[in-house]
């Protein structure tokens, strides 16, 4: 048993928990097309996360032409080269299912306004951890 979490520990990417549901992403994404690699970016709204450990996994919605595309990514992929923190979400829910249902503005999320305070000492406990 302790050898499978040894393996997994050393799977695991440690900087990638810096969104949460609700936040607005880009999602750099790796894509093997024969023999060329190319970094693609998918940019839509989180809004699931399930799972922990090696297997978490995250579900970005974004809307393409008019159509609702949701993609699932494995957060510890080594095919994600990052993500990125376009627009922090102020929610109450753990799952945004009902965001599926909505149509236009009505599928909008409220920005999260982080005080200038708030963030230094945010930024000070990443660095103390």
């Amino acid at each position: 048993m302790n050898e499978i979490k040894a393996i997994e520990a050393g799977q695991m990417k440690a900087s990638l928990d810096n969104f949460k549901i609700g936040d607005t992403v880009k999602v750099h994404f790796k894509i093997v097309e024969g023999k060329t690699e190319r970094i693609q970016i998918y940019e839509g709204l989180v809004i699931a996360m399930k799972n922990s450990g090696i297997g978490k996994t995250f579900t970005v919605r974004k809307n393409s032409y008019g159509v609702g595309v949701e993609r699932v990514f494995p957060i510890h992929s080594p095919r994600i080269a990052r993500v990125e923190l376009v627009r922090p979400g102020r929610v109450r829910r753990a799952k945004l299912y009902y965001i599926r249902d909505k149509i236009g503005k009505a599928a909008k999320i409220k920005e999260l306004i982080v005080k200038k305070g708030a963030k230094a000492k945010a930024k000070e406990k990443e660095n103390q951890a």
